[in-house]
């Protein structure tokens, strides 16, 4: 049997030497799309952490859609800012979703069950400010955090059970314990039983639902294993979910397409709200 090298597997920085090149065009982009949306409204508070805020950017086209749209950066809950990512909101923008970018607390002043809380309390203050069920996008750490959105059991907080009706984890993490051997767990600082109860393929599946798991086809066997497993855990006929390998694309470039209206990851997205919204009013 062949030892999987989890170093080598979940270092995406050094596996994608260019990364900086594709990091800094996020930032320019971000920066450029931020400061064109006059309507946007920047650093709103939903706890009260420093980097518990969000920036909302309303649809710019004539009709809103029911659901409201929430992207959740990436990182390896140890890195980078919502201001990355502005333009993450520009492609359902143009279909008519606000869109909501969070940030969140970072490791090693907080573990990851804190990132989590922190991102089922903004969803929580998001339903109740805006009073509309969320379609959660999110990429790497964000894909992480989206499924365990997911898979929250949000009766227990007095709110609707479908309060997160679709999700588009993209090169999520589902199966935290290969990470613990790892250079990332030096910040992160899990165990593997800490690493195990953040694992969201590992907690009571949700109920209902529609999400699609999006992975790059460049990106490594272990990338492609937790899609897969994802995918293969949930999937049946009360929660509808897919595979989407998107050919050629690292881990860093997947997430591109999300900023093109006209791209398959928008229309994706965009078709996961319109079959979550059918019971939406």
């Amino acid at each position: 049997m062949t030892t999987v090298d989890m170093e080598a597997e979940y270092n995406n920085r050094a596996r994608v030497p260019e990364h900086p090149a594709v990091i800094e065009a996020w930032q320019t982009d971000a920066a450029t799309y931020r400061q064109g949306q006059e309507n946007a409204i920047l650093d709103q508070p939903y706890g009260p952490a420093p980097r518990n805020t969000y920036d909302l950017f309303p649809a710019v086209s004539g009709t809103r859609q029911p659901l409201l749209a929430l992207f959740i950066h990436g990182g390896y809950w140890q890195a980078l800012d919502k201001s990355a990512f502005s333009h993450m909101a520009r492609g359902l923008n143009a279909r008519g979703f606000d869109v909501a970018v969070a940030n969140y607390s970072l490791c090693p002043a907080v573990a990851v069950a804190d990132i989590i809380s922190e991102m089922q309390d903004l969803a929580a203050h998001l339903y109740r400010t805006f009073g509309k069920p969320l379609l959660v996008y999110g990429h790497s750490a964000g894909g992480h955090l989206t499924a365990a959105l997911m898979a929250t059991d949000w009766t227990a907080r007095g709110l609707p059970a479908d309060l997160v009706a679709a999700g588009m984890p993209v090169s999520g993490l589902f199966e935290l314990e290969p990470l613990v051997a790892t250079s990332i767990n030096r910040a992160v600082g899990m165990t593997p039983e800490t690493a195990r109860d953040a694992s969201p393929v590992l907690w009571p599946k949700p109920k209902s639902g529609h999400f699609r798991a999006v992975v790059g086809g460049g990106e490594s066997s272990e990338y492609l294993r937790q899609s897969r497993l994802l995918v293969d855990t949930w999937t049946r006929p009360e929660l509808t979910g897919s595979l989407d390998i998107q050919d050629g694309a690292n881990h860093f470039t997947v997430i591109n397409p999300l900023a093109d209206p006209q791209s398959g990851l928008v229309t994706a997205l965009y078709d996961l709200a319109l079959a979550a919204s059918q019971g939406v009013a």
